[in-house]
């Protein structure tokens, strides 16, 4: 099958599909040894591993096996999700290419978010070098006086003919110190309502005034990162949405940033399965798996981890009947930060003191315990919890909004409002 053939095609059985899908695996890519791990921190995505990862992408595209739901003239495979949701199954033992978070911010959010608001020449040039893995892509959303509030982002972006010069600082994008290009908030009016001035660019991370520098972390890992835009110029082909549109495009990355319209979304619930074989191993280790307490605590993560499954596929449903917004979103990405820190917890409390000290030469040793001091990372990123229930309150459950000072002045009055705050 040609990634990139125009022509009309059919669609073949799901069941002759997988059972391709099975024998090219098995030809080509090596099966998992474990259990499938959470992404690695990302001290592991060395050049080298990057480089392996872009081969392996590589041939998964020229077999035909991504972009399987994207439209065909873009280089994808115009398959239903169905699909995908196989591929995905049949590939989970083996090993895929990993770009660690930068999959998920690339092929879940910003190209999907691309695909809907996109000019097609840009995604016809564009989207068939993200599926050779030559393009990944990072997210240059949030700022440090626009965080949860993504609409009062003040990066700004001024028109020089076919070009734009960007100016402006973006803070905790993950993963952007490896990634090719960013996905970026820019705000071209200053002179309408916040909502109304902004528009989204493509920015090469290599571009000439674009300055990348990692954020340590309480981990000691540098998995975010800050950058700054010295009159970084693009051309207006990069332009992502329509002039000062960008709010429209906002709500289509905020459904898939919080975990809902996604490649994994909808997909078959299936049975609970074993239980929390993480947790599990921490019982072994702390040889408490016939203490009773931490059978309990155990079962407890198990009957969460099923819950959130459930939430996702629900609400991915939704999506499938064109029933999904950003407040119906907000639930998966709400769950989330409410039990992330609560998971993370209960493996300290089963493993104690196990738990809490490791040998040096133990790489495993302080995933319990960095799990822990990261737990509350999703209770923050991509929107607080705070925020998640606002647009569930607001947007699924029909309340009326809060008041607000900002939303219905021009931004440059609203900026000289909060300016003068402190001396009325």
């Amino acid at each position: 099958m040609n990634p990139t053939d125009q022509t009309s095609f059919s669609v073949p059985r799901l069941d002759d599909y997988v059972l391709q899908v099975r024998e090219w695996l098995a030809a080509h890519l090596d099966r998992r040894v474990g259990p499938r791990e959470a992404h690695a921190d990302i001290g592991f995505y060395t050049p080298e591993v990057m480089a392996t990862a872009r081969r392996l992408q590589r041939s998964v595209f020229e077999a035909g096996y991504a972009g399987i739901t994207w439209p065909r003239q873009f280089g994808g495979q115009g398959l239903p999700k169905e699909y995908e949701w196989a591929f995905n199954q049949e590939a989970a033992d083996y090993l895929m290419p990993d770009f660690g978070l930068l999959a998920e911010t690339t092929f879940e959010t910003c190209v999907p978010t691309m695909l809907q608001h996109a000019e097609p020449a840009f995604l016809e040039w564009f989207v068939p070098q993200v599926l050779r893995g030559e393009a990944l892509v990072c997210q240059f959303f949030s700022e440090p006086s626009a965080g949860s509030d993504l609409a009062a982002a003040r990066t700004r972006a001024t028109n020089d003919g076919d070009e734009w010069v960007i100016a402006g600082q973006k803070t905790w994008s993950s993963y952007a110190q490896l990634a090719d290009w960013g996905m970026c908030l820019a705000r071209t009016d200053f002179d309408v309502p916040k909502h109304q001035g902004l528009t989204w660019f493509a920015v090469p991370c290599n571009a000439p005034g674009l300055t990348v520098r990692p954020i340590r972390q309480i981990t000691g890992a540098t998995e975010f990162c800050e950058e700054f835009f010295d009159d970084v110029v693009v051309p207006d082909a990069y332009r992502i949405s329509d002039l000062n549109d960008g709010w429209a495009v906002a709500q289509t990355m905020l459904v898939l940033e919080r975990g809902a319209g996604g490649s994994r979304s909808g997909a078959p619930l299936g049975p609970p399965g074993p239980l929390a074989p993480d947790l599990v191993e921490v019982a072994r280790l702390a040889r408490r798996l016939n203490d009773p307490v931490a059978r309990q605590k155990i079962a407890q993560a198990h009957t969460n981890d099923f819950v959130e499954r459930a939430l996702k596929s629900r609400v991915g449903e939704l999506d499938r009947l064109g029933l999904l917004n950003a407040g119906v979103a907000a639930y998966v990405k709400l769950f989330a930060g409410t039990y992330n820190p609560v998971r993370a917890r209960l493996a300290i409390e089963i493993g104690g003191a196990a738990a809490m000290a490791w040998q040096p030469d133990d790489v495993d040793g302080a995933a319990v315990s960095q799990a822990y001091l990261d737990g509350r990372r999703l209770s923050i990123a991509g929107g607080t919890n705070e925020v998640q229930r606002n647009a569930i309150s607001e947007r699924a459950l029909g309340m009326p909004r809060e008041k607000s000072a900002d939303t219905k002045v021009p931004f440059s009055q609203a900026l000289r409002n909060a300016a003068n705050w402190g001396s009325q």
